[in-house]
């Protein structure tokens, strides 16, 4: 026994270790797993937008202006059509310290390219080449570089500029008068270049002359006061005599006009102004154009912006495109011919180009909205992501306990079914023991030995019963130690629940037991106490015991549970499945006695129940019992008879579900018999195939549940719808015997009268 113990105990550490290795292994999967959701979570966030290069774009402005507010303005529209570009915007106010701060300062946001307007190039042309030197490409634009330490340069021609201005103005005074000229910033090459291209063109006739040339800084208010000092230095005639007033850009002409204007008030002079011109053609009020259109101004030059071509020009650089490193920028000369045509696309352009604006700003509010949407859609993935992520681990961990629970069962069934098994092992000989030495004790034997055999006898009865109580403490600590509620089921009654057989079955006909075991000496003890009062059948397994059951058709089963092949729960199963033997009760004998052993026996259709060893009385009281219920429907069958309706009936509400499959074969017997009631050659064999069964089977299940033979059953089934036709219709006797099955009246009236104590005729009396 105590190998055993310690084989079972190894194989319980084994199931352990493998439980505990499988927990292992799973908490590894789920790391596992976690590590991959976290990391596809954190890929999908990054890559829920495409990865495009962003450009930083510095622009670095001389001075801020109308004409500077609209090239960058074309700029940004520029941008609009590129969402991978951000420019900063720089203005120096045409100081050239600051403006070299301020490219410094662009240079260390880290800017991909700079695009510069220079204030005096040559002051600042240091800070140009440092950014060129550190790798950043520069554009420089509307100034002439001084070094070529620059990756492209953008401007128009000023030479062409006022060149054609100054033949403008001759053919405008037809080659004769006095013009004055007011230039741009000192030292700027715009200015530069456009005086020379002025003073070119002035030359080419004699009878021009230019009475002076003023110094401005492209502002308006440098313009006036320069204009008002040349107006306090002049005399009455040079003033009158001044045909045409020439600026290098249109703010200044402006400025001179006023100038010009307001001395004229002060000294109350009324005389017509000169002519004014100027560069730049801007569109809008108190632009070039306009002022051309309302004659304030005789001509101007468009001095072309073109913010849009400067962005174009700086992407290509960046992106490695084809690109000019000289770009010249196309001008044209306003004057009143085509002025109006000219303002008119000039502001169709900038209504189109306020128009982009607006449509910018309302794509921008949507990309924001879409921005916040795409926040939004990414707190929810996220969210989604922790929520599955918290149901995986729910799932994993519900399954785990699962499995964990599945393999705590499983090891527990395995300790149980361990120790059944020893039990069966050690509880079938010790029934062969008990059995027989309690037979021996109350024999007249035992009362004839001498006091040392019975002291002897004593010691072995003892023993038993305490090898017995030996087994029962083992399997209560399994079932303690497992925390199972089951409990052993002893056989050991009280005296008054033994039943003793009644009188009624000791003088009835024997009935025939059916033993189903492997153990020969079970079976051999189960013959020697039952063969006194039942004939005995034996089968050593389940399979030779069903076969025995189909053509024998006993009134009882005894039968093992624990059996090779075929198991005594399916053997029970199979007999209670089969129509010719369902009727028959089946006792277990088995070692197997916790509760749920016996509901599952039970459920497999057992009829009692009785674990081993067990007392020789207890197994007679059953037996009995079980047979005396069997005689129930015997009973009924009777009653059912003595009812004058013609017809047999079962009960509507069977007392359990052996019953109802009884009930069912009664009724499908009846049906049959009724059917052929009035063929009086219907034989038993006939029967049988009806109710396909042989005529042994047949004969057996009927006598066992009816008590009578088919032979009888048919007899008492035609005389009992003679009996109904009696009362009920006016035929003859002899009608109603060939209608009922009998071919001879007389034997009709004689077994009328055995079967109700009277003649036909007295039937209608």
């Amino acid at each position: 026994m105590e190998n055993f113990y310690f084989v079972f105990i190894f194989a319980i550490d084994i199931q352990q270790f493998k439980l505990t290795q499988m927990l292992t292994y799973n908490r590894k999967a789920t790391n596992l797993f976690l590590a991959f959701v976290v990391t596809t979570i954190c890929l999908g966030l990054c890559s829920c937008s495409e990865q495009k290069k962003r450009y930083v774009i510095g622009i670095s402005q001389c001075s801020t202006d109308i004409w500077r507010d609209k090239q960058n303005a074309e700029l940004k529209v520029g941008a609009y059509m590129h969402d991978n570009v951000e420019l900063i915007f720089s203005a120096a106010h045409d100081n050239d310290m600051r403006q070299i701060q301020q490219i410094d300062s662009l240079v260390a946001q880290g800017i991909d390219l700079l695009i510069v307007a220079p204030n005096h190039i040559s002051k600042i042309t240091t800070a140009i080449d440092h950014t060129y030197d550190s790798g950043i490409p520069v554009v420089v634009f509307e100034r002439k570089p001084s070094s070529n330490k620059y990756t492209a340069s953008a401007s128009a021609d000023d030479y062409e500029m006022g060149d054609i201005m100054g033949d403008h103005i001759a053919t405008k005074l037809n080659g004769k008068g006095n013009i004055i000229e007011i230039q741009g910033l000192e030292g700027s090459s715009p200015a530069i270049d456009r005086h020379a291209g002025f003073l070119h063109s002035i030359n080419m006739h004699p009878e021009l002359h230019m009475v002076a040339s003023l110094q401005g800084d492209w502002t308006e208010q440098s313009a006036y006061s320069a204009m008002s000092r040349w107006l306090q230095s002049a005399t009455t005639s040079q003033i009158e005599n001044v045909s045409y007033i020439f600026a290098h850009n249109d703010r200044m002409a402006m400025g001179a006009r006023q100038a010009l204007i307001k001395y004229l008030d002060d000294h109350h002079l009324d005389r017509p102004l000169p002519l004014f011109c100027g560069i730049d053609g801007l569109s809008g009020k108190n632009g070039g154009i306009n002022l051309v259109c309302d004659s304030i101004l005789d001509a101007t030059y468009i001095y072309p912006t073109a913010g849009d071509e400067l962005l174009e020009l700086a992407l290509n650089i960046l992106e490695h495109k084809p690109y000019k490193k000289e770009n010249l920028q196309i001008a044209t000369l306003v004057t009143h011919d085509n002025a109006d045509a000219l303002l008119t696309q000039a502001e169709e352009i900038n209504r189109q180009s306020k128009y982009l604006e607006q449509l910018h700003n309302q794509v921008g509010t949507y990309i924001d909205l879409l921005s916040y949407q795409r926040l939004i859609n990414l707190y929810a993935y996220a969210a989604i992501a922790l929520l599955l992520l918290t149901l995986v681990i729910a799932y994993l961990y519900y399954h785990q306990r699962i499995r964990l629970n599945k393999e705590r069962e499983q090891i527990a069934r395995d300790r149980l079914n361990f120790y059944t098994l020893i039990s069966h092992r050690l509880r079938t000989p010790l029934t062969l023991i008990e059995g027989p030495l309690q037979q021996l004790i109350h024999s007249d034997t035992y009362k004839n030995m001498d006091a040392s055999t019975k002291e002897m006898v004593g010691i072995m009865d003892r023993n038993t019963n305490q090898l017995s109580k030996l087994i029962n403490q083992i399997l209560d600590g399994v079932i303690e130690d497992q925390n199972i509620t089951d409990i052993i089921i002893t056989d050991d009654l009280p005296e008054p629940l033994i039943q003793q057989p009644s009188p009624v079955e000791e003088n009835s006909e024997r009935a025939t037991l059916l033993i189903v075991d492997d153990n020969a000496d079970i079976r051999h003890y189960l013959r020697n106490i039952l063969k006194e009062k039942y004939d005995i059948i034996e089968a050593a397994d389940g399979y030779i015991g069903l076969k025995q059951a189909r053509s024998e058709v006993p009134d009882l089963i005894i039968s093992d549970v624990m059996m090779p092949n075929m198991n005594g729960l399916q053997f029970c199963q199979s007999i209670k499945n089969n129509i010719v033997t369902s009727h028959i009760p089946v006792i277990l004998l088995t070692a197997r006695a916790m509760n749920h052993h016996q509901i599952e026996g039970y459920e497999h259709g057992a009829d009692a129940y009785l674990s081993k060893p067990f007392d020789e009385h207890l197994l007679l009281s059953r037996i009995a019992n079980l047979l005396q219920s069997r005689r129930q429907l015997k009973r009924i069958f009777e009653e059912q008879h003595n009812s004058s309706n013609g017809h047999t009936q079962m009960p509507a509400s069977p007392i359990n579900q052996q019953d109802l499959r009884e009930s069912a074969f009664l009724r499908k017997l009846n049906d049959i018999i009724n059917e052929h009631l009035n063929d009086s050659t219907l034989s038993i064999e006939e029967l049988g195939n009806y109710m396909v069964m042989s005529r042994v089977q047949l004969y057996r299940k009927v006598k066992a549940i009816t008590g009578y033979s088919p032979v009888e059953v048919v007899r008492k089934q035609r005389l009992l719808r003679a009996h109904s036709l009696l009362q009920s219709t006016d035929k003859t006797i002899s009608e109603i015997a060939y209608e009922v099955g009998f071919a001879d009246p007389s034997y009709f009236t004689k077994c009328f009268k055995d079967e109700y104590g009277m003649l036909p005729g007295e039937v209608r009396k």
